[in-house]
């Protein structure tokens, strides 16, 4: 028998059974984003040839083929999910006074603060504008109820910033509503385009949820040990904003009364001034091992969720990306 380990897990690779699917989705997003406002075209584009894995699409089209779909709707369903995400980062990176993404300049550096956020409420309101056109109330449902938890994340997060009490709880919730929530809609779409029974539904809502999570967890685990080129952003861009991530959480709940005091300086202070000294100390506590193990264990619910579906090569993608979710670099 072969001793040779299992490769580890890439995006390209665990998409390889939707490519022509995602190409499907890219010609519709190239189409729905025209607009005789030169302004929101530009932007558009800009965004959107910014790449990206376009993960939360692709867990749609997974799950649609996973379970059985046959509808013409998944691809135009699959782009909605693009547009809703892309909305979210325009608005993000402006309340962030982010300056990198994806190893570009932000819109928002690019264009300004104004025309990000107008041009995000465009693509929200064509999302929408796609959704009613696929004519299924529970898809309506769905994303309607999806972007309304989002902005409630967003408002959370805004809240919690530069605050040094914010337990474990309280972080988990904001990732369950600002990040988990789209990957929850998306995969939960593509289980109900393939007119499955209720607990199948809820065990796509559930895997999209676990996934969601396990890739917010392992985000600001980066914000720590990544590199600019590597993620696509400056690390400790969460530090800087004093965004009480896990790793810091750990800190002060766990850590020596001096890394407590490190941590809470770090939330309420916000700047990367002491970054190697928070870095040091989130490495010695245990901190960054901690926030690996809360990815994992959400991967492996993830995986667990999705048990009942019948074997295809687009569950072994879903299995795959439970990996991936905790392996990756980027």
């Amino acid at each position: 028998m072969s001793s040779t380990a299992t490769p580890t897990p890439n995006a390209a690779n665990l998409l390889a059974p939707i490519v022509e699917d995602m190409q499907q989705v890219n010609r519709v997003i190239r189409h729905r984003l025209a607009s005789e406002v030169m302004l929101i075209n530009q932007i558009s584009e800009y965004i959107i040839s910014a790449g990206g894995k376009r993960l939360r699409p692709a867990l749609l089209l997974l799950v649609a083929r996973a379970l059985g779909d046959r509808t013409g709707h998944r691809h135009e369903l699959a782009a909605v999910v693009e547009f809703i995400h892309t909305a979210t980062l325009l608005h993000d990176d402006v309340v962030d006074e982010s300056d990198l993404r994806r190893g570009r300049q932000t819109a928002n550096a690019l264009f300004g603060n104004a025309a990000s956020v107008l041009v995000g409420d465009f693509l929200y309101s064509r999302s929408f504008q796609m959704m009613v056109g696929v004519g299924k109330m529970r898809v309506m449902e769905i994303l309607s109820e999806a972007t309304n938890i989002i902005s409630e994340g967003e408002v959370l997060q805004l809240l919690n910033m530069h605050d040094a009490d914010v337990d474990e709880a309280r972080y988990m919730q904001v990732i369950r509503y600002k990040t988990a929530k789209l990957f929850e809609a998306a995969a939960q779409l593509g289980a109900v385009l393939s007119g499955v029974d209720a607990t199948t539904e809820a065990a796509a809502a559930e895997f999209g949820r676990r996934i969601g999570t396990a890739f917010q967890i392992m985000d600001d685990w980066l914000d720590y040990t990544g590199t600019p080129e590597s993620m696509g952003k400056n690390a400790g861009d969460d530090l800087r904003e004093g965004k009480p991530t896990l790793p810091l959480i750990y800190l002060i709940e766990r850590g020596t009364p001096a890394q407590a005091a490190l941590a809470r300086e770090a939330i309420e202070q916000g700047g990367t001034d002491r970054f190697d000294e928070i870095f040091d100390a989130i490495t010695r506590s245990g901190a960054l091992d901690h926030t690996l193990e809360c990815a994992k264990q959400e991967a492996q619910a993830a995986a667990a969720a999705i048990s009942s579906f019948p074997s295809s090569i687009y569950k072994e993608s879903l299995l795959e990306l439970c990996s991936y979710s905790t392996t990756r670099q980027s």
